[in-house]
């Protein structure tokens, strides 16, 4: 968070880039794997040698693994793809001197516009909420700002479960800056 004449800034970004990025990239080899074992099936014949693929019929093993070797390259690629064009980053911007919240985030590369820029007024928030949802395998942790027409706006997603503390710092923060309540 950053505080400069009355305007203040956050950053939006990935913390978590190099493990998105090394997950993906295992599955996209995984998927290589699988694609080649089953084309290697289709045509009774070991593509890459230290792969034996002899005993693999291609009707029904071959063919599922030639389906998700197709659909594990796709999903990857596209992943790796959207981690390199640092989709859903930007930054939030609260400035006191014009009175706007402007939210701005990177839209997907190929998209006709490049960013999304959402502008509100800072008079029609009434509050920032903490919200965190606990559920068996995950956490999520959000802080929204409550606009007067009971819209709930999530300008800060955690993914990383945060304790507490730094939860409520950052809202607590916020909150000072503009002179609103926080809701729980």
């Amino acid at each position: 968070m950053e505080i400069k004449d009355n305007i203040l800034k956050q950053k939006i970004i990935n913390t978590e880039k190099l493990y998105d990025y090394l997950v993906n990239i295992t599955v996209f080899l995984g998927s290589v794997g699988f694609l080649t074992a089953g084309i290697s099936s289709y045509l009774n014949k070991n593509i890459i040698p230290f792969i034996q693929t002899n005993e693999i019929s291609f009707i029904p093993q071959g063919l599922t693994m030639t389906f998700y070797g197709t659909l594990g390259l796709l999903i990857s690629s596209y992943q790796i793809l959207i981690l390199y064009s640092n989709t859903g980053e930007g930054y939030n911007e609260f400035n006191k001197e014009k009175g706007t919240l402007n939210i701005l985030r990177n839209n997907f590369p190929y998209n006709k516009t490049p960013q999304i820029i959402l502008t509100y007024s800072i008079n029609d928030i009434e509050a920032i909420k903490i919200k965190k949802i606990n559920n068996i395998f995950n956490v999520k942790q959000s802080i929204l700002i409550c606009l007067k027409n009971n819209v709930e706006i999530p300008i800060l997603d955690v993914r990383k479960p945060l304790n507490l503390n730094e939860l409520e710092k950052e809202a607590s923060e916020l909150a000072s800056f503009l002179q609103i309540p926080i809701r729980t």
